[in-house]
């Protein structure tokens, strides 16, 4: 059996076969931008990281969605097991200088036994790495269901875009991928984001094989209007990154763009289809001034509609968030100073 074979057979053992930020192929991809991984399973525990390299402060191991324990580990009488494994991590970690580990467990409980394992401290991360909440459509119905069940106003701009000819289809052609890079560059000045690197999204059709990564494209009167990213992975089919044009909004390719997609993914024998980050109204930010506040508010008002449209009576998907074992106190305290100007003003000036 190969290595990806058996990586799998023992995720889907685990009841976690969707988490791609733990797969061979995600590190795989990281180790192509030119970051450090690291790779840790034992027994039934799994926890794929990378390692972050911060000026002043040094490192720290960042493992994504993880780590993932078997349903054995989150029992009462394995907790032992769970704080080997721990423990095991905690050691290569400090083999490789690290300040602190960056978690995100995949719920409470796990949480609450790896701050059980651990004795020193398991805090709360200054921010949120990945999504806390999430937004997964069981694509299992047949398409009349899944189309009967969306809200009306998504239906009716499917078949909009439909009756305005916006076609859809996926490539890996390079013309394709460049009109992709162009949409995520304008996406990004238009919504005052940051994205990443072109050479970053180009990383993802030369490290990742085909039937694990497509870009799916939108065009209209000979225009590429939107265009996304699509993972292929396990049971779950994963819409990673997307950009639309400023022009042509009114033909609604967005919402044909992602019910082809899901067609694509029913077709291909994935049972769930994951839209990404999502903020329902008992999610929104607190912290945060009130021009922030209502700023982040409409974007992920918008963000969320759009995704929720596609199946209204499905729940959000809710994570713990980004966790920090510290292993060096000091180092974390410095971080988390460094993190704040104003002290920085403060102490030069007092």
């Amino acid at each position: 059996m190969s290595a990806g074979r058996q990586e799998m057979k023992r995720m889907k053992e685990m009841n976690h076969t969707r988490e791609l930020l733990q797969s061979e192929n995600w590190l795989a991809f990281q180790a192509s931008v030119g970051r450090e991984i690291i790779r840790f399973s034992s027994d039934d525990f799994l926890a794929n990281g990378i390692i972050h390299r911060l000026p002043l402060v040094g490192t720290y191991l960042y493992i994504p969605r993880g780590p993932i324990t078997g349903n054995s580990q989150q029992s009462t009488g394995n907790k032992q097991q769970l704080r080997g494994n721990i423990q095991k991590l905690i050691e290569e970690a400090k083999e490789k200088n690290v300040k602190w580990i960056r978690i995100e467990p995949q719920n409470e409980e796990v949480l609450q036994g790896i701050k059980e394992a651990f004795d020193g401290g398991v805090l709360r991360a200054p921010h949120n790495m990945q999504p806390k909440e999430i937004f997964v459509m069981d694509i299992t119905k047949d398409e009349e269901m899944l189309l009967a069940q969306m809200k009306s106003k998504t239906r009716y701009n499917i078949r909009l875009a439909e009756k305005r000819g916006v076609k859809v289809f996926e490539t890996r052609e390079e013309k394709y991928i460049a009109a992709f890079l162009d949409l995520i560059t304008a996406t990004s000045g238009r919504k005052g984001i940051t994205s990443h690197s072109r050479e970053y999204y180009k990383k993802f059709f030369t490290t990742l094989p085909g039937e694990m990564c497509q870009l799916f494209v939108a065009e209209y009167e000979g225009r590429i209007i939107a265009a996304n990213i699509v993972i292929f992975y396990g049971d779950t089919v994963t819409y990673l990154h997307g950009g639309t044009a400023d022009e042509h909004r009114d033909v609604m390719a967005p919402y044909l763009l992602q019910w082809e997609q899901i067609r694509v993914a029913k077709a291909r024998g994935h049972y769930f289809y994951d839209f990404g980050g999502v903020k329902t109204a008992s999610n929104q930010h607190k912290a945060m001034s009130k021009n922030q506040e209502s700023k982040n508010k409409n974007d992920w008002n918008g963000i969320t509609r759009f995704k929720v449209g596609f199946s209204p009576q499905t729940q959000s998907t809710m994570y713990p968030g980004a966790y920090d074992i510290v292993l060096d106190a000091r180092a974390y305290f410095f971080y988390n100073f460094l993190r704040h100007p104003k002290n920085i003003i403060h102490s030069l000036f007092r």
